[in-house]
């Protein structure tokens, strides 16, 4: 059975390149009906951010990212959260010693300031590697401080086959004897991510190429200890577009790149997660880019991994939102957009009709206000706006006496709906000798006062009423006056 884990840290928000890599692992692992499990990896004390736990399992929650094992439902492998597993880790630190891969170090700081000062590239001497077995029993009766280190191989090469990058390998002497345990009794990454993936049985590790040239001191443990190595899926860059057109690796300064972020600015979940699926992955004879969570799952396959960055392009996942908010039906809809409604709506104002309008011309939920705004007030504009070459409408005249009829008309109009609206400016055409277009445009402009707008001149107007229609009218009559 494939068994997959996403394990981040909790030292601050969900990063979207996170929840590609979670999106991922999890689709690894349910495309074959396996398991997927989150872990809280939180060694790092100094980083942790309070609450960034919480962040995380929501934001699985809020894109059904569901985990089979995990904090807050448990499983046969926890506990879940790397600082409840301190004990374990000394164990397998001190198997790790017994089998000659590691070696306790006694170095203090200061010798190691003054290693850095003398050569800041060269890492750590190995000054600890070869102690007797009686210089380190002394050492630990004495109560001095000490880390764990992993004992690498100087000479030869160490190898493994990366799933999406092909065969990786390094030379052994360019290999650092790393921390495992540090002086807090706390195990770093390095170590800890090995021993939980051996004991959780994960078969693939998913996560992102800057673990690439990291991975053969981890393989240089499992095959320490004697265990299988797991498969190893890392997954190509995530770059952001620079303003001079230049891209580099996704940060803050490209624009939002948390997911709550994207979701406060009215992006919708399930987009979110059909545009980062796309980012490093194209599925096979599919021209669909449309993907729910399930349709994932069905054609998700590692082989569909690109080794090339990907380029978070907002523009696209804008466009990817608003295809989504288009296709919600009325009550999805006006239930997503409630929170972003900070306008005072006036009692006169349809406001289903409205959002009915707005629904298919705005591309992310943040935007209503802005969309609305002609709704609810009546803004100033240029009267040059009527003026029209594809109407013919090449002097106001026409379109004060279009207005006037039309005025005429709405006020013995009782039935503001829109198609009863559109029957009664009709006869206004019919008696003017106008076309429907020409009508409809100066009506449309002198009750919105805008070129572009969701919605006809009578769509409009069943939506602001018959009061609010005719005072707009009477604004734009006195402004041919």
């Amino acid at each position: 059975m494939t068994v997959t884990r996403f394990a981040p840290s909790p030292t601050g928000y969900m990063h979207i390149g996170n929840l590609r890599t979670a999106l991922y692992s999890y689709l690894v692992a349910k495309h074959d009906g396996g398991k997927f499990i989150l872990r809280i990896e939180d060694t790092d004390r100094e980083r942790l951010v309070e609450g960034a736990t919480d962040v995380i399992i929501s934001t699985l929650k809020l894109t059904d990212i569901v985990y089979d094992e995990g904090p807050n439902i448990g499983g046969p492998n926890g506990p879940y959260v790397q600082s409840e597993r301190k004990e374990i880790y000394l164990e397998y630190a001190r198997k790790l010693i017994d089998l000659g891969a590691a070696y306790y170090c006694f170095c203090s700081k200061e010798r190691l300031e003054k290693l850095h000062e003398s050569d800041s590239t060269s890492g750590y001497d190995r000054h600890c590697r070869n102690l007797t077995k009686e210089e380190v029993e002394a050492n630990l009766k004495a109560g001095l401080p000490y880390v764990i280190r992993q004992k690498m191989p100087l000479t030869g090469t160490t190898s493994y086959y990366d799933e999406v990058f092909g065969e990786i390998s390094m030379k052994n002497e360019e290999l650092q004897d790393q921390i495992l345990i540090k002086a807090d009794g706390f195990p770093t990454y390095n170590f800890c991510h090995v021993i939980d993936d051996h004991l959780m049985g994960v078969t693939h590790v998913v996560r992102g190429s800057e673990y690439l040239t990291s991975t053969p001191k981890y393989v240089l443990l499992y095959d320490a200890f004697g265990w299988e190595r797991p498969k190893y899926v890392h997954l190509p860059l995530l770059m952001g577009k620079n303003e001079d057109g230049s891209v580099s690796k996704l940060s803050k300064r490209h624009g939002a790149v948390s997911f709550q972020d994207l979701v406060n600015d009215g992006y919708l979940p399930e987009a979110i997660i059909n545009y980062i699926a796309l980012l490093g992955w194209c599925p096979k004879n599919n021209e669909s880019e449309f993907f729910s969570l399930e349709d994932l799952k069905k054609v998700f396959t590692i082989d569909g991994i690109s080794k090339s960055p990907s380029v978070f392009d907002f523009e696209k996942l804008l466009w990817f939102n608003g295809e989504y908010i288009h296709k919600l039906d009325d009550e999805k809809f006006l239930s997503l957009v409630k929170p972003f409604v900070k306008t005072q709506i006036p009692d006169n104002l349809n406001y289903l009709k409205m959002m009915q309008l707005l629904k298919t011309r705005i591309s992310k939920l943040s935007e209503i206000d802005d969309k609305m705004s002609f709704f609810v007030s009546l803004g100033d504009y240029d009267k040059e706006l009527f003026l029209n070459k594809k109407n013919k409408i090449s002097d106001y005249g026409i379109v004060k006496d279009i207005l006037t009829e039309a005025k005429s008309v709405l006020s013995a109009t009782d039935n503001f709906c829109n198609d009863n609206l559109f029957s009664s400016l009709l006869t206004v055409a019919e008696k003017l000798g106008v076309k429907t277009g020409t009508l409809m445009w100066c009506v449309r402009i002198a009750v919105s006062g805008l070129l572009a707008t969701p919605g006809g001149a009578t769509e409009i107007m069943e939506v602001i009423g018959k009061k609010e229609s005719l005072s707009r009218i009477d604004f734009a009559l006195n402004k041919l006056i």
